[in-house]
């Protein structure tokens, strides 16, 4: 702004920005001194800008928006922000690849994460999506060995086709994955051209202790559009922020892309005889079965003022949560409620809460989380810090009281049958491989779409070193068609040779 002047960081002007204080001689050298607050501040900060990278999704793009409920959702949930169409709740949208580093290309073939903040009036809602419907394993035990086989070898620092395709073959349950990835699904044209899905399990409640199992969907609403593996790789070496900057221009232009956003309602008595254990992120609910029901649209419409302080610095978690939306027990959603707040604390410090870009717009009190390295309000002052207290009664919102003493007694039956379902999660069977099999089909009604999966998978095949983990990747998809497993084996093989 035109009316500031140059100050040091507690304040203190300073007449000039490229100076150092130097005891000097006639030769032209000097030697800097230490009350030369100026340069050591200088030099301490630059040191300890960079803040832990993100282990997964570390690369992304980042813009504010606003979601639009399109209708009264009152029948399924209490949650407020669908209280009513046409109520706004502003959001701020993070979009990401997951495996590489901040540096890398963003058209590398990759799942793409979706994490979006929504500031509403009961306090903040994050959802943490992925641009495909399922997931890679259904046991959160494995979920770092996942990510470590898709990173860099331990010897070589290089990704590595062997340890990727070894952990895929030993934990055939993500084929249904390894088929969206290795399709043209796998490298979106722009993030405007993008679907985003929940992929876990949740509920949508009521005040009176009643509930849905519920998964999100968010449409493009300028339609899904994808790359070839060529023009991925070609753009990547040209411009590897190609993802970033098209969003960019895109809002800066006025051109803001907008999403509508869907559920699928399931009735827990569907859910105790249904095909699929619905707490298996590697299934869908098909939607002949639980069609979609739109609640929302989302446009987005501001870029980031600055990238660190709106982007780097947010932190998102599936255990933020507002009243009206509740956690299933999928395994894979209960050990990330835990995964994602316990990141942001090793990441930004403990109360990342309250960085503008974390912080809701709805009052905060919360006197039991005090002191802790920059804390930036006024601490809760003198009020009791402890439970229980006479002098200073915490008030407490009724409706969530309320709802809260229904869910509690009112789930009893259904919890039980919740707790004999969703043992042995990552034992494979017959049904694993029947929704790929449906999605290969899928990908045959669309020219070309099976050849180029087949050629991308081929591709990545043809690295792995050992003739007896090549046979097993053929098997493993021999198990969804046969016909893909021969075309497989014959396009990698040819590779090898080649």
């Amino acid at each position: 702004m035109a009316d500031r002047y140059y100050t040091l960081a507690e304040g203190c002007p300073f007449a000039s920005n490229s100076s150092t204080v130097q005891l000097r001689n006639n030769s032209g050298g000097g030697l800097s001194l230490l009350q030369d607050t100026q340069l050591i501040e200088t030099l301490a900060h630059f040191s300890r800008e960079r803040i832990p990278e993100r282990v997964v999704h570390a690369k992304a793009a980042g813009a504010y928006g606003e979601f639009e409920a399109t209708s009264d959702c009152s029948d399924i949930t209490s949650a407020s922000f669908l209280s009513k169409a046409g109520k706004k709740s502003p959001v701020l949208l993070r979009v990401s690849t997951v495996g590489p580093e901040a540096g890398s290309a963003d058209t590398t073939r990759d799942v793409h994460g979706w994490a979006m903040k929504m500031y509403t009036d009961e306090g903040n809602l994050d959802w943490v999506f992925n641009n495909t419907p399922i997931f890679f394993v259904r046991d959160p035990i494995k979920f770092p060995s996942l990510n470590r086989s898709h990173k860099r070898h331990p010897t070589t620092h290089r990704p590595d086709a062997n340890m990727f395709w070894d952990f895929h073959v030993g934990n055939p349950e993500g084929i249904h994955e390894l088929l969206h990835l290795f399709s043209d699904r796998g490298t979106p044209k722009s993030i405007r051209s993008m679907n985003a899905y929940s992929g876990h399990t949740y509920k949508f409640t009521k005040e009176d202790g009643s509930f849905k199992y519920i998964k999100f969907h968010i449409k493009a609403a300028q339609g899904v559009k994808n790359m070839s593996s060529e023009e991925a790789v070609k753009i990547a070496g040209e411009n590897p922020d190609y993802l970033i900057q098209d969003l960019y221009e895109a809002i800066e232009k006025g051109d803001y892309p907008v999403w509508n956003v869907y559920v699928q309602v399931m009735d827990p008595a569907d859910a105790e005889k249904y095909r699929w254990n619905i707490f298996d992120m590697t299934k869908v609910w098909p939607h002949k079965d639980y069609p979609l029901r739109q609640i929302g649209k989302l446009t987005m419409n501001r870029n980031p003022r600055n990238y660190f302080t709106d982007i780097e610095q947010a932190a998102f978690s599936p255990s933020t949560m507002v009243p009206g939306i509740a956690p299933s027990a999928d395994p894979m959603l209960q050990a990330r409620m835990f995964a994602y707040p316990d990141a942001a604390r090793y990441r930004l410090g403990v109360n990342y809460q309250q960085l503008p870009t974390n912080a809701a717009k709805s009052p905060v009190y919360c006197p039991y989380q005090r002191d802790g390295a920059m804390r930036f309000d006024d601490n809760y002052g003198g009020d009791p810090n402890y439970v229980g207290s006479s002098l200073q009664p915490t008030k407490f919102y009724q409706e969530v009281k309320k709802s809260g003493a229904a869910r509690l007694s009112g789930l009893t039956e259904h919890e039980k049958w919740v707790g004999e379902v969703t043992n042995f999660q990552s034992q494979i069977s017959d049904e694993d491989f029947v929704q790929p099999a449906a999605l290969w089909e899928v990908l045959g009604k669309e020219p070309g779409h099976q050849d180029r999966t087949i050629a991308n998978l081929a591709g990545h095949i043809s690295g792995v070193r050992s003739p007896q983990l090549r046979n097993a990747v053929y098997a493993l998809f021999a198990k969804v068609n046969a016909d893909l497993g021969a075309r497989l084996k014959k396009a990698t093989e040819a590779a090898v040779s080649a």
